[in-house]
């Protein structure tokens, strides 16, 4: 990594030595000079690492996001409007957010509370929720019966997804069945649902759609034509929401 960035500012410093002489190419001698020259005032200033270390990262960080709002734009409809996803609060809400999450994700129950609170103090927020199980077999499983509830009981899943992301202990098939079971939802009929595998296709889009929007974990959230990777919080989320309300953007 030093090394790129050592790159980059002898870059900067011969394109300026460059500019106040004579269009012509350097001799080896003049190399070797810039060189030592180069060198040396890198030694004699080293917090010059820093500065390019942070444009770097700014730059990086600004290609990042407009690669995320060109796939938001591309896959608009997949993200909002996929037809296997759910949508807690209000359907026709003004404001969307979409959540990325896993049973599994420690960061994703302790946003469960961020979701509530939005809910319960936003009535015009619609929110959907995306499965996407990363975190190992357990994780699929639990999806799979999670997959099965919801076509069963669409109704309950707000209640099912509560109660297992909101669990103690590691989410799996069994401690989703039990869930399921105290929701009124039979295992047998459960297990006849996990075993057409209706799921499999809409989880595959929802892998597609995270490594197309760069999502590298979990909760990661979609608002309007911004990815917010993370976390964030119950007053990051609302104010998105009002900036969206307010200004057509996350922020204005």
């Amino acid at each position: 990594m030093i090394k790129s960035f050592t790159t980059l500012t002898a870059l900067a410093v011969a394109a300026g030595v460059a500019f106040a002489q004579p269009a012509r190419a350097l001799d080896d001698q003049q190399k070797k000079e810039m060189g030592d020259f180069i060198r040396q005032y890198l030694i004699d200033h080293p917090e010059i690492m820093i500065d390019v270390q942070a444009a770097l990262q700014k730059k990086q960080e600004e290609a990042r996001l407009l690669q995320a709002n060109k796939s938001i734009a591309d896959n608009h409809d997949a993200i909002f409007k996929a037809k296997d996803d759910a949508v807690l609060g209000n359907p026709n809400g003004d404001v969307t957010i979409v959540e990325f999450f896993d049973y599994n994700c420690t960061y994703c129950r302790h946003a469960l509370s961020d979701m509530k609170a939005m809910l319960d103090k936003d009535k015009n927020v619609r929110f959907v929720l995306k499965e996407f199980p990363i975190l190992g077999p357990e994780s699929i499983a639990a999806h799979k019966v999670a997959e099965a509830f919801k076509t069963l009981a669409p109704e309950k899943y707000a209640d099912f997804h509560i109660a297992l992301l909101g669990s103690d202990g590691r989410a799996d098939e069994d401690s989703a069945l039990s869930v399921a079971k105290s929701l009124g939802v039979d295992e047998k009929s459960l297990r006849a649902e996990m075993a057409k595998d209706k799921g499999a296709a809409s989880v595959q889009q929802t892998y597609e759609l995270a490594q197309s929007l760069g999502i590298s974990g979990t909760p990661s959230y979609v608002i309007g034509n911004e990815l917010v990777q993370g976390a964030v919080g119950f007053d990051d989320l609302e104010t998105r929401v009002k900036n969206m309300r307010s200004c057509g953007k996350t922020s204005c």
